[in-house]
């Protein structure tokens, strides 16, 4: 396990020109976040993943190169490898009945990063996991009962009565909804600090690839694997924990007709997912207004006003969000650079992002209100207006 946030030592960004919180309004206070050992340079994907399936279609490992080259990633981890093959040949084998080895890998390789984020950020608050008191766990990569929730609860050391909820396959916009569930959480239970936790890993949907099955390919060339973890609460322990960002007001909208825009199914052989073409453009038809109802509520109406913590669910995304709301160059830098370095590692993508802006935003003058986008399943729009608590 690759366990990272940022230096071995935790960050804290205290200081006298720091914004001063609202009363009663949740904040991150810490991040975390953890990965599988094996680190994958995109440019070294194809011919591994070609090798690995015995994939003999040329047209296909051609098309993966494109693909490859497209999605703007550099490099990212995963929890399959050769020795994982090796001993569950079958995965990499058209129509075999796989779902009970997958979650086998699965299961344990999901918690293990979960938990590794989570003390990563733990480390960072600096207050012991007993003044936890609640988990919001999310993960569509791994199915048991009782849940990855208790178990992260178990082996975090997390009290008996901690407040638990499981937020299962929301896909890509699983992280936002989190931190607006930890958002209601904190502010209606005053002196709860609530741990937010997702953890993901495409094991579940590894599949060989198939001249029938074009759209597997998108996802070979474009998802990661990974967990990552934030501590939110409100009111601030002044001189104990470091509050850098608000979470002002949350906001999710789906849009009807489009439940199939994103299809994804659990079957004998894993999850298989389709993504619609037409994706990028119903999120680019629909986004401005969802973003301005959001903006709203703080009276900013200039969208180069703000800074913007977006999933990069894909370039494609990315580009058509920047064309229709005339975001000026280097305004999705944070998501581009996460995509690049991770891949789109599903739910937990938006912590990254996230992570690379709090950076961006201890800079003097940066921002004061910003955005964190996701969208998923549904189609589904979740997006919470944001507070920077940084350097004025």
């Amino acid at each position: 396990m690759s366990e990272t946030n940022g230096t071995s030592a935790p960050k804290h960004f205290a200081s006298p020109r720091t914004r001063v919180p609202t009363p009663g309004k949740a904040t991150v206070l810490a991040m975390g976040k953890a990965f599988p050992r094996q680190l994958v340079p995109q440019d070294c994907l194809v011919e591994g993943f070609i090798r690995d399936t015995k994939c003999e279609d040329l047209a296909i490992k051609e098309k993966l190169e494109r693909l490859c080259k497209t999605t703007t990633v550099k490099t990212r981890y995963t929890v399959m490898s050769r020795e994982i093959l090796d001993k569950y040949p079958e995965l990499a084998t058209e129509g075999s009945p796989t779902i009970k080895q997958r979650l086998e890998i699965a299961n344990p390789a999901v918690l293990e990063m979960a938990e590794a984020a989570s003390r990563a950020a733990i480390a960072e608050w600096r207050r012991p996991p007993s003044d936890i008191t609640h988990l919001v766990y999310v993960s569509s990569s791994e199915l048991r009962l009782p849940g990855g929730d208790l178990h992260l609860a178990g082996a975090l050391g997390l009290r008996p009565d901690v407040g638990r909820v499981m937020l299962y396959f929301l896909g890509c916009y699983g992280g936002v909804t989190a931190l607006r569930v930890a958002k209601d959480i904190a502010e209606n239970n005053p002196g709860s600090r609530v741990l937010v936790t997702t953890s993901e890993t495409t094991i579940i949907g590894f599949r060989p690839p198939s001249a029938a099955r074009p759209y597997d390919l998108v996802g070979a060339a474009l998802f990661g694997d990974g967990a990552a973890a934030a501590v939110v609460g409100a009111d601030p322990v002044e001189g104990v924990e470091s509050p850098f960002m608000e979470l002002s007001f949350a906001m999710q909208m789906f849009l009807p007709g489009t439940h199939d825009v994103i299809d994804g199914r659990i079957s004998e052989e894993g999850i298989n997912f389709r993504l619609g073409r037409d994706l990028p453009q119903r999120i680019e038809d629909n986004i401005q207004g969802f973003c301005q109802s959001l903006m709203d509520k703080a009276k900013v109406s200039g969208f180069n006003e703000m800074f913007w913590a977006v999933h990069p669910g894909g370039p494609a995304i990315l580009n058509r969000l920047e064309g229709t709301l005339r975001l000026a160059t280097g305004k999705l830098d944070c998501s581009r650079r996460a995509l690049m370095d991770f891949g789109n590692v599903s739910s937990n993508t938006i912590f990254y992002v996230l992570e690379y802006m709090r950076e961006e935003l201890r800079r003097e003058g940066g921002e004061e209100w910003g955005l964190a986008l996701a969208f998923g399943p549904g189609i589904t729009f979740e997006g919470i207006l944001l507070r920077s608590l940084q350097n004025i």
